[in-house]
């Protein structure tokens, strides 16, 4: 394989291990470990999935859903990210998920590599596009209790676009600030987190049980089985847990990646488990009437969010909850911020090995900011159409996203299953160790289970407004993908099997010309 010299000043450690991949390196290396760490924390954002998705498992579920679901998920969600991880190290690339999956498969590299891309990419596009949509319903809730601003479809909307192109502009600043900022989430969330949970045992004075609100359960879905209803609540937890590959798409701006990525991964996880037990268990304790009817009043709240309503019932301060409220707004603004970042580096290694049509312009690395400016308002501006139904209906605005959460999870485990079936896989500084097959399994396994969870219908009766339409947006990726394979994408497409081959590649003439020196 031709690469820059080993002895060549211009490359460190971790940019030789970058050419050794057969890429060079052209965004700026500037992300601590913390920072990377942050960034997955972010988009994880417990002051934003378990607030905004509180009301999927208080109805599927109720408490023990909520809280001891919370708590199980994490801990499988866990065997996902160090399975991810331990592949992460060995393979430290802004591709993350798909050049994993080209390096790993044993035959047809290319086209692991392309479909796992595909759900990667459209994945990001659509987390991107729910993140700061549920931001902006968050800011209107927000704005109306403050203000009384009353909102609209349009409103939301416009809101909506003004935040994404905020933090469209904040990532074409540079990487510095993206992780400035990104350790300011970090703190932001750690911090909020702990006035929240303050809040709610210092100044309510009656808490729910404890073997109430570990084991209570309430169903609102219209299903009989408790057991069914219990599993679909689990999906709050899992729509929580995701963008954690978000440590592995910017491992090209980490230093001493290959430790510190997959250790973001990891980290970014465990501590969001740990966090959000706590969070949820707190609101669920300060629920004040936990009877059938009270429980049903939270989910009807006119405020659209469960806790913000469970936060004015329980403080006895409508300037309080507000305040608790601003909190999470802030959070949902970072975390909407670091999506975008992770979804534009996914995009721009997606396009460095020509997958996307147009792939040389957003592949572009902007040489003053040393960030893929074209990948980032690409990213923007794909967001903005997918959440764009919600103009029209919610339903369908649903429709599109549902393919946030399965998109990412077939993503995920496609390489992890083909590290296992992959005898000849070298682990990197970063590694299981001989827990590698039992975690690697279980993460398997669970990914499959939650696939078949995401495709089930979560309300009874199903009608056009309740239907589960996650299994029609996985059909429509796939036909999509396979269309662009045959259309060129065979031709061009030098993910995995280029890269295992040894020509070294990148679509920037600077990158062609050190590749080939």
């Amino acid at each position: 394989m031709s690469t820059p010299k080993t002895d060549s000043p211009a490359l460190d450690a971790d940019a030789q291990a970058l050419a050794d991949l057969g890429y060079t390196q052209e965004l700026h290396r500037g992300m601590s470990g913390f920072s990377n760490f942050a960034v997955s924390f972010s988009i994880i954002s417990i002051l934003a999935g378990c607030i905004t998705s509180y009301g999927i498992a208080l109805r599927s579920g109720g408490p023990s859903a909520l809280v001891l679901g919370w708590l199980g998920v994490g801990v499988l969600v866990l065997a996902v990210a160090g399975a991810m991880a331990e592949v992460c190290s060995r393979y430290p690339t802004a591709g993350g998920l798909y050049f994993w999956a080209g390096r790993l498969a044993r035959r047809n590299r290319r086209e692991w590599a392309w479909f796992t891309g595909w759900f990667n990419f459209l994945g990001e596009v659509a987390v991107t596009a729910a993140i700061d949509f549920g931001c902006a319903t968050t800011w209107m809730a927000f704005m109306n209790l403050v203000w009384g601003v009353e909102p609209t479809p349009v409103t939301t909307f416009l809101l909506f676009v003004g935040i994404i192109v905020v933090h469209g502009l904040l990532n074409t600043f540079g990487v510095n600030l993206v992780s400035l900022l990104s350790s300011v989430s970090a703190w932001w969330h750690v911090v909020g987190t702990l006035i929240i949970v303050g809040a709610l045992w210092l100044l309510p004075e009656h808490h729910q049980s404890v073997s109430w609100t570990l084991t209570g359960f309430h169903n609102e879905t219209g299903w009989s089985s408790a057991v069914y209803v219990f599993l679909l609540g689990l999906l709050m937890a899992q729509y929580t847990y995701t963008g954690y590959d978000a440590s592995a798409h910017v491992a090209e701006e980490t230093k001493n990646a290959s430790v510190a990525a997959p250790r973001g991964i990891v980290t970014s996880v465990a501590v969001s488990v740990v966090g959000g037990f706590i969070l949820l268990y707190s609101i669920t304790a300060a629920i004040t009437d936990r009877s059938e009817a009270g429980l049903a009043k939270l989910s009807e709240s006119d405020t659209g969010l469960p806790p913000a309503q469970i936060f004015l019932d329980a403080l006895g301060s409508p300037a309080i909850a507000k305040f608790l409220l601003f909190i999470v707004c802030i959070a949902q603004f970072f975390c909407g911020m670091a999506s975008v970042t992770a979804n534009s580096r996914m995009s721009y290694a997606f396009s460095r090995d020509r997958a996307l049509p147009g792939s040389r312009l957003w592949a572009t690395v902007n040489p003053r900011t040393g960030t893929p400016t074209n990948s980032i308002w690409l990213c923007v501006t794909l967001s903005v159409i997918l959440a764009a139904p919600a103009l029209i209906s919610t339903t369908a605005y649903f429709a599109v996203t549902s393919i946030a959460v399965i998109g990412l999870y077939i993503a995920y485990v496609i390489p992890v299953l083909l590290r296992r079936l992959n005898p000849d896989f070298t682990p990197g500084p970063w590694n299981l160790g001989r827990f590698s097959a039992v975690v690697g399994w279980v993460a398997v396994v669970w990914v499959v289970i939650i696939c078949v969870l995401f495709v089930l219908p979560p309300v009874a009766p199903v009608t056009v407004s309740t239907f589960n339409y996650a299994p029609v947006a996985v059909v429509v990726v796939l036909l999509l993908a396979t269309v662009l394979w045959f259309a060129g994408g065979r031709r061009t497409f030098m993910g995995g099997e280029a890269a295992a081959s040894g020509s070294g590649h990148a679509t920037s003439p600077e990158a062609e010309e050190v590749l080939e020196s």
